[in-house]
Formats: structure tokens, C-alpha cells, sequence
């Protein structure tokens, strides 16, 4: 028996994916997010700066020294959805 594929969610606070232990929003992550929000991209942005928030303070007190620096969460959360954003 095949059993079913894992969804590509986070492992908190770690914030890699559960399914192939990427930072996440992994790519498939990505694609299902942009299909799950495909008439709502406003709601993406919404729902993804909630999770940087989140990301932030909990990569942040896991490890307050080598963290991941603003810019590379930005990048990581919002960046990839910003740049897909229909003009």
C-alpha cells in the first residue's frame, strides 16, 4: 500500500518542513500556498506576515546569536509572494 505524501508544513519552532526538512515555506509549500490562495493574494501576504512574526521570535529565542538575519525572513516568508503579486 502507497500511503499518501506528507503535506510540506512547519516544524515549530525550527521552522524547517515536516516533509523534506527545508526551511520552510519549502517550495512545494510555496506552490500549495499560491494554489490555496490563488483568488486571495492579499490574504497570502496577510497570512504569510503573521507566520514571519511568529518565525522571528521563535527562531530568534531558539537561537538569539546565529539566527537568520531580517532580511534573509523577509526574503524567506514575504519575498517570493511579493515578487509573484500580478502588477
Amino acid at each position: 500500500m502507497v500511503s499518501p505524501p506528507r503535506p510540506h508544513l512547519p516544524l515549530r519552532p525550527l521552522w524547517l518542513c515536516r516533509a523534506c526538512g527545508t526551511p520552510w515555506p519549502c517550495a512545494p509549500a510555496r506552490l500549495a500556498l499560491l494554489r490555496e490562495y490563488a483568488h486571495g493574494r492579499v490574504a497570502l501576504l496577510v497570512y504569510l506576515g503573521g507566520l514571519l512574526h511568529d518565525a522571528a521570535g521563535e527562531l530568534h529565542r531558539f537561537n538569539p546569536h546565529d539566527g537568520p538575519e531580517p532580511q534573509q525572513l523577509f526574503a524567506r516568508f514575504l519575498g517570493w509572494a511579493v515578487s509573484r503579486c500580478p502588477s
